[in-house]
C-alpha cells in the first residue's frame, strides 16, 4: 500500500491502482506552484538586474550587500552566460512552464508529464549544481536570488522525483522503497540546505570571521 501524505487515504483493504496519485494528491500542486513562484520572480528579477548592469556600468544590483554576497560579480563571468545569454532567461521560461504543470497536474497527471517534469527537472538539478560549484569555488561570490532558484530547484525535483517513483513502483520490493522515502520525505531537502550552508560557512570564512 502506498504511503499517502493527505487526507484522504484509499482503504486499507483495497487494492492500489497506479495510475492514481497517492503521494500529496493535493500538495505537490501546490509545492511545485510555490517553487515555480519563487523561482520565477527571481529569475525575473535577475534578468531585469542583468539589463540594468548592462545599459549602465555603474548600476550596483539590489542584491550586491557585501564582497561576498554580490550579484554585481557573478553577472559578469561567462557563467552567468553558459548558453550565450542570461541564464535567467532560461530560469523564465522553466520555471513559467513548471507554474504551468502545477495548473494542469490536478490530481491525475498523465505519464507524459510525469516523464517531461522529471527529465527537465533533472537537467535544471544538474545545472544548478554546476553553478553552485562555480559561484563557490571558481567565481567566489553569492546571489541571494540565485540561491532561491537553487532551492525552489531542489525542492521541486525531490517532490516529482518522488511521486514518479510512487507512479512507476509496481513491485512489492520497489513499493517499500518508495513508500519509506515518502515516510521520511522531508529529511533530504533538509539535509541539502545544511550540507550547503555548511559548504558556505566554510569556503566564505575568511570574510564570515570578520564580522565575527
Amino acid at each position: 500500500m502506498a504511503a499517502v501524505l493527505d487526507s484522504e487515504t484509499p482503504d486499507s483493504g483495497a487494492p492500489v491502482d497506479l495510475d492514481t496519485p497517492v503521494l500529496f494528491p493535493k500538495l505537490l500542486p501546490w509545492l511545485l506552484g510555490i517553487c515555480g513562484t519563487i523561482g520565477l520572480i527571481a529569475s525575473f528579477t535577475l534578468t531585469v538586474e542583468k539589463f540594468e548592469l548592462a545599459s549602465d556600468p555603474d548600476y550596483v544590483p539590489s542584491c550586491s550587500i557585501n564582497p561576498v554576497v554580490n550579484c554585481g560579480s557573478i553577472m559578469d563571468t561567462s557563467q552567468a552566460a553558459v548558453f550565450g545569454f542570461p541564464n535567467s532567461l532560461l530560469g523564465i521560461a522553466g520555471f513559467a512552464a513548471l507554474l504551468a504543470v502545477a495548473v494542469m497536474m490536478g490530481r491525475t497527471p498523465q505519464r507524459f508529464v510525469l516523464i517531461g517534469l522529471q527529465v527537465g527537472l533533472t537537467a535544471a538539478l544538474v545545472f544548478v549544481h554546476w553553478l553552485i560549484f562555480q559561484s563557490f569555488y571558481r567565481i567566489g561570490a553569492l546571489c541571494p536570488y540565485c540561491m532561491a532558484v537553487w532551492v525552489a530547484v531542489v525542492l521541486a525535483f525531490w517532490y516529482v522525483s518522488l511521486r514518479t517513483a510512487d507512479h512507476f513502483a509496481t513491485t512489492e520490493r520497489a513499493r517499500r522503497v518508495v513508500d519509506r522515502l515518502i515516510s521520511v520525505h522531508s529529511v533530504i531537502p533538509v539535509l541539502w540546505v545544511l550540507v550547503v550552508i555548511a559548504l558556505i560557512t566554510e569556503r566564505f570564512w575568511y570574510y564570515w570571521s570578520t564580522l565575527l
